[in-house]
């Protein structure tokens, strides 16, 4: 009978043991997995940290754009070309894009931070200065929207003006050459002269004289043949080889405005006063024998 009582309080001691062991292993494992549950929580927010710390970098680097894009507009608002204004253009639609998502990474962010135990004051003051940037990069960037497109109309009106000045210095540049055009001509016609050089039998046959017994000689009084003359610029005959022994000038050019010389045999002409010789009349008649 004893005996049978003392195993079974042996037995009830095993047991007891046995269920505090037991007890002692849960305990266990529930503190391994808050431990566990803790790190992983502490990596979450030092990855979190980290993550807003970057995003700060992103958007200095946005703003730097910002600024790089409003130098441009402010230097060259009147002189970039179209493939740099469209440039531009996709330029701010990028940064736009940007910082829409820059702002929904960081609503994202401060969203887990407030979920987090290791939030802090430093780190939502931060969320906060992020986002007032964020709200102030988008204002700017709206306004160089606004100023690419009203340097858009100041340039399209430049550009007008300067196809208007185009085509008045298209005009002005027609009547100009068409005036120096009709200088020359007036000048080539003023300075047109006509000379006939023939015996006295070609130049009564042609007209040209006209004489008679008793009767003094008359020059191109009638209709005479216009053919038998050479025309010559008297800006570049100084001189006439008349291929003749002899030879005289019926016309009525002064006397002290040129001289007949002899060379080789033959006379020549020499104008020596251009502007005298042809100043009494724009023909020419020469008799030679």
């Amino acid at each position: 009978m004893k005996k049978s009582i003392v195993i079974g309080l042996m037995a009830l001691m095993i047991a007891g043991t046995s269920c505090k062991n037991r007890e002692a292993e849960e305990q266990a494992r529930q503190a391994q997995a808050m431990a566990e549950a803790s790190r992983e929580e502490l990596a979450d927010a030092v990855a979190d940290r980290d993550q807003l710390l970057g995003l700060v970098n992103e958007i200095s680097s946005d703003m730097q754009e910002i600024k790089r894009l409003e130098n441009i507009l402010t230097v060259n608002n009147q002189g970039e070309t179209p493939s740099q204004r469209d440039q531009i253009r996709a330029d701010i639609a990028s940064i736009q894009q940007t910082l829409q998502q820059r702002r929904e990474q960081l609503n994202e962010l401060e969203q887990r931070l407030n979920r987090s135990n290791l939030n802090n004051s430093n780190l939502q003051a931060t969320v906060t200065s992020l986002r007032q940037q964020l709200d102030g990069q988008a204002t700017e960037i709206a306004q160089l929207r606004t100023n690419l497109e009203e340097a858009r109309t100041t340039i399209g009106n430049l550009d007008a003006t300067v196809d208007s000045l185009n085509r008045t210095v298209t005009d002005v540049t027609a009547d100009r050459d068409s005036a120096a055009t009709a200088a020359i001509a007036l000048a080539d016609e003023l300075n047109t002269c006509y000379y006939a050089i023939g015996t006295k039998d070609e130049l009564k046959e042609r007209h040209i004289i006209e004489t008679g017994f008793l009767r003094r000689t008359r020059l191109m009084e009638g209709q005479f043949d216009h053919t038998f003359f050479t025309r010559a610029d008297k800006r570049t005959l100084p001189s006439i080889d008349l291929n003749s022994r002899s030879a005289r000038v019926l016309t009525n050019q002064p006397a002290d405005s040129y001289r007949i010389i002899d060379a080789n045999g033959h006379k020549v002409l020499q104008i020596t006063n251009p502007a005298l010789f042809w100043s009494l009349s724009n023909y020419l008649v020469i008799q030679i024998d």
